[in-house]
């Protein structure tokens, strides 16, 4: 059996004294596996990234990184990792090349060695024939690509991906993730990645942790967490909001739970393809007249909801809309400071 490559215990940080932005969390990330954490803005992903990366000191507990104490043996802990962030981090001005040889000799690996690193690494993320040319042509995709490259330029044991397609379109959303994939199937590597992306998290991950509001409320293989929901969910509407026919639904048979909010039914059934038109026929039985109706299988979405009472899609346009004004900002600055604007 994989040893444990992250093991994380009781870990908290507080910042001014009172907000608490990852409350006393454990779990374990194995040795070659995806490991997914999953929330939305303001859940503590970034927070728990960055104390295992060693950027941040927890306030209580602790955690070990290939056995390498986080507090304790901060350095050890850097030279076994890679790190990918959120914002993008390369150079502009200099090109693709450049900027991974950069990365390299921070490392203090020697000349000879990185320039071959570079070239395989540029090769594997499809930008050989780019390299050469400046960052600031680069398309979003083609930069998510690059800051992949120079986070793998010193081979790293674990890869921590903070978001990584936040922001991207569905189709180099969906290369990004094949090259995820890739460094697992080539290199074993353990990756964990924070997302509040529902499919990347189902599609990418062997297990997932689920966060909010800094503490985690659930673990487990997406499939697992989603079967333990015990069935399909149903959502029911009538044209009287008023009425309350919560009763009247778990009266049918193989209907498990049954809440109601602002009007909406949400109803957990066993076999939902037969179940519903039983629950239909109940309602309208009663006299009343459905108004929306849907069914579906578990998905994380789900999971989240039974957990915590709010989607997870709830928080993320909000996040999408905050990341597409921080990267126009970014690029109007990075414009002025090129003499292309006006202050």
């Amino acid at each position: 059996m994989p040893g444990d490559a992250i093991k994380v215990e009781g870990l908290t940080k507080v910042f001014n004294k009172n907000l608490v932005a990852v409350d006393h969390i454990d779990f374990t990330v194995k040795e070659g596996e995806i490991f997914g954490f999953l929330g939305p803005n303001g859940a503590g992903k970034t927070t728990t990234i960055n104390m295992l990366i060693t950027i941040l000191r927890p306030t209580e507990g602790g955690a070990a990184v290939c056995d390498h104490d986080i507090i304790r043996d901060a350095n050890g802990v850097r030279d076994c990792i890679g790190v990918v962030p959120q914002e993008y981090t390369a150079d502009e001005d200099l090109t693709g090349l450049e900027n991974v040889m950069l990365c390299a000799d921070l490392y203090g690996i020697p000349r000879d060695e990185s320039k071959k690193r570079a070239q395989e690494l540029l090769e594997l993320v499809e930008l050989t024939k780019f390299k050469d040319k400046q960052v600031a042509t680069y398309s979003g995709g083609m930069r998510r690509r690059l800051e992949l490259a120079c986070g793998l330029i010193n081979r790293p044991h674990v890869f921590f991906l903070d978001e990584p397609t936040l922001g991207l379109d569905v189709q180099t959303r969906a290369a990004t993730w094949n090259y995820i994939r890739l460094l697992k199937k080539e290199f074993g590597m353990t990756i964990f990645m924070t997302t509040h992306y529902l499919e990347e998290a189902d599609m990418l991950c062997d297990r997932v942790a689920i966060i909010d509001r800094g503490k985690i409320i659930a673990t487990g293989a997406p499939n697992d967490l989603k079967e333990s929901l015990g069935g399909d969910i149903m959502t029911l509407s009538i044209q009287d909001g008023e009425a309350d026919i919560s009763n009247l639904i778990r009266k049918v048979p193989r209907v498990k739970e049954v809440k109601k909010q602002d009007g909406t039914y949400r109803i957990k059934v066993a076999d939902g393809e037969e179940t519903a038109p039983t629950i239909i026929d109940a309602v309208r039985a009663e006299g009343h007249k459905v108004t929306r109706l849907s069914l579906t299988k578990p998905t994380l979405d789900e999971v989240y909801l039974e957990y915590t009472g709010r989607s997870i899609r709830e928080e993320e346009e909000s996040k999408e809309d905050f990341a597409a004004q921080r990267m126009a900002m970014r690029k109007a600055r990075g414009g002025r400071a090129r003499g292309f604007g006006h202050p």
